[in-house]
């Protein structure tokens, strides 16, 4: 079988980018994302170990995969996260990460030390009391003044936002507004309203209901739209003589299905095809009784669909290492 072949699915898209969960915990409890009580986090023995981490994503690598984001939970929050990140510094790959950016200080010369440049940061409110709000914890500052940091270390920023109506829409200009001197690209993900956290498409901020805003405030003629990325996730746009951009994460309004190359690798190693998908193959299980692990990657690429189902129930995140929203 050939490197690419075996993630490659039946509608010719192949698979070069996975995203690795390392854990279900976070230092965080978003309102939409995570209670902040009765929480019955997976065992250690059940998560993929740092030498496992590793020998599934090295046959990954060896059939088409250059990039990985390693994600969670909060990632940071792993006790081995620095020993783990430095054995995938030696795959031939893009390492990239998401982050609530509460604990990246600590860890910014182990990400130029192993050449991980890219960092996505959750955040979803500018102002320090809705933060809290958000968040359940009173971090705002010490998230804020990582942001800069990371900026001035020469990093490659995008900024994360989950729009929420009545709690963070009317923020859409002052995110934006970060763009102007910063060389940052700020991304509006709409709200994935979803069987379990008690939200539901009321709260939805749409692609069409976001750019009506910015053609209000800088008008038509003020911004333009950039050209679509191969494999894009974003519709990115920048306001004329700012530094940085915008984009927005239409998952839900206008979802990019027919370019998607992204796979997904459970904390508790189990791969799954689409953010969305109810079905899950358990590479962990298989790994750890010595079992060839490549016919269950085969099965779950191949059974991909073409487009997914509009309002498809995600299975429980503090299982599958999945933060609704924060994915693109």
């Amino acid at each position: 079988m050939s490197n690419t072949s075996l993630l490659t699915d039946g509608y010719g898209r192949h698979h070069n980018y996975l995203r690795l969960s390392l854990t279900d915990k976070c230092n965080l409890r978003c309102t939409y994302c995570m209670p902040q009580t009765g929480i019955q986090f997976a065992p250690a023995q059940r998560l993929m170990q740092k030498d496992e981490i590793f020998e599934i994503a090295a046959l990954f690598v060896r059939h088409g995969v250059d990039k990985i984001r390693l994600t969670g939970g909060e990632p940071l929050v792993r006790k081995d996260f620095t020993e783990i990140l430095d054995q995938l510094h030696k795959l031939p790959v893009e390492l990239s990460i998401t982050t609530n950016g509460v604990l990246v200080h600590r860890f910014i010369d182990d990400f130029k030390r192993c050449g991980l440049r890219k960092i996505n940061v959750s955040l979803d409110s500018l102002q320090p009391f809705k933060f809290l709000k958000i968040t359940n914890r009173d971090q705002f500052m010490e998230t804020f003044h990582n942001l800069h940091h990371m900026i001035d270390h020469g990093f490659q920023i995008k900024v994360n936002c989950v729009l929420m109506k009545d709690v963070n829409e009317d923020e859409i200009i002052d995110f934006i507004e970060l763009t102007r001197n910063y060389p940052i690209s700020v991304r509006f993900i709409e709200f994935m309203p979803f069987d379990g956290n008690q939200w539901d498409r009321s709260k939805l901020v749409t692609q069409s209901e976001i750019l009506d805003e910015v053609s209000s405030w800088y008008s038509p003629q003020g911004f333009e739209e950039m050209p679509l990325e191969s494999n894009f996730t974003a519709r990115n746009f920048r306001i004329h003589g700012y530094t940085g951009n915008f984009g927005i994460i239409s998952s839900i309004s206008n979802p990019f299905c027919s370019s998607c190359n992204r796979i997904r690798l459970t904390a508790d190693g189990k791969l799954k095809n689409c953010l969305f998908s109810e079905n899950e193959s358990n590479l962990l299980e298989t790994f750890r009784s010595g079992g060839d692990i490549e016919p269950l990657i085969i099965q779950t690429i191949l059974h991909k669909k073409a487009i997914r189902r509009v309002w498809l129930r995600i299975p429980d995140y503090r299982i599958h290492g999945v933060t609704p929203g924060t994915e693109a």
